[in-house]
């Protein structure tokens, strides 16, 4: 029997790629270059089927010129804000994601940012490598204590979840806001707040979980921030484009807020400079995902909704 035509649009790790190529006739990127808008369309209108990631912008345009062979779009993420859902389902085009498996390793990040925006860790970091560090004294350097303090979650899913049960494990007293309350086994004594600005005014860290909408877009920005309280910590291990970047960058100068950790960004890749030139910002280059345990459990997990799809079955993963 023929295999499916598979297109892996980006460097996988070697295990993934070898179970995909033992299954489907597939290309694969060893460059691991970026294909630009024309050339993704061109190699998926070759193939049965595309494995992306969330670099891969699979827009209304683009969808409407893919033609008639791609059947499915197996996304090598969580995330699908990358893709135009309603499109693809016009389209005929299955659409899935990867769930789970990444609530770990991107809570682990989250903690990451937090500790190091509150305890000024990229500060510290800096001066000595920049051979700086010539004083000390009781006043020097003093950060923000995250144990005992409140801590909110806006978006409560399965990152946001585990990211509770480890801000739990500093002593820290969780809110959040959801578009729905958490059942009681869920929610394991976190305070829910019906509102967003219910939730901001309680949260002395502000981690962000909630998926890229466009009724999400900004939902940081001059206003919700200067409802947070003073000298706040905010957190995004989401997406960049839940924060307008410019308001952020002003609340940080002035002090309104005392750090931010930041793993995604408006830009990507790129960032933004003007927070990059900031001291109380503590950057890193959309790593939430990047361990070798999470990324191998994505790709398998992206194989797996393939593999249904191909044999007639229902994928477990399906958005669209």
């Amino acid at each position: 029997m023929t295999k499916p035509k598979l297109f892996i649009a980006r460097k996988l790790r070697d295990v993934v790629e070898a179970r995909a190529a033992r299954d489907y006739a597939v290309i694969l990127n060893p460059e691991d270059r970026l294909f630009s808008p024309a050339e993704l369309i061109a190699m998926c209108r070759e193939v049965d089927a595309v494995l992306p990631c969330h670099s891969e912008r699979f827009s209304a345009d683009v969808i409407a010129a893919l033609g008639p062979r791609l059947k499915i779009i197996a996304n090598h993420s969580v995330g699908t804000d990358h893709v135009d859902l309603a499109a693809a389902k016009a389209a005929g085009i299955v659409v899935t994601n990867t769930p789970d498996v990444l609530s770990d390793a991107t809570a682990e990040i989250a903690m990451l940012c937090m500790l190091r925006a509150a305890r000024r860790g990229a500060e510290g970091d800096a001066m000595i490598r920049a051979g700086k560090w010539d004083f000390w004294s009781p006043a020097f350097m003093v950060g923000r204590q995250v144990t005992g303090k409140r801590f909110g979650v806006l978006g409560m899913g399965r990152v946001g979840q585990v990211t509770a049960e480890r801000a739990r494990g500093f002593g820290m007293e969780v809110h959040y806001h959801n578009r729905r309350r958490l059942p009681d086994h869920l929610e394991k004594g976190a305070v829910f707040h019906d509102t967003l600005e219910g939730l901001l005014a309680v949260s002395d860290v502000l981690s962000l979980h909630c998926p890229s909408t466009p009724q999400n877009a900004g939902i940081i920005n001059a206003r919700t921030l200067a409802l947070l309280p003073e000298r706040a910590v905010l957190v995004n291990t989401a997406r960049g484009g839940l924060v307008d970047e410019a308001a952020l960058v002003g609340a940080l100068t002035t002090g309104r807020l005392f750090a931010a950790g930041l793993d995604v960004f408006q830009t990507e890749p790129g960032g933004n400079t003007a927070l990059a030139a900031l001291p109380n910002v503590f950057l890193l280059p959309h790593i939430g995902s990047a361990t070798e345990e999470t990324r191998d459990a994505m790709g398998f997990r992206a194989l797996d909704n393939l593999d249904a799809f191909f044999a007639g079955r229902e994928p477990g993963d399906r958005v669209a």
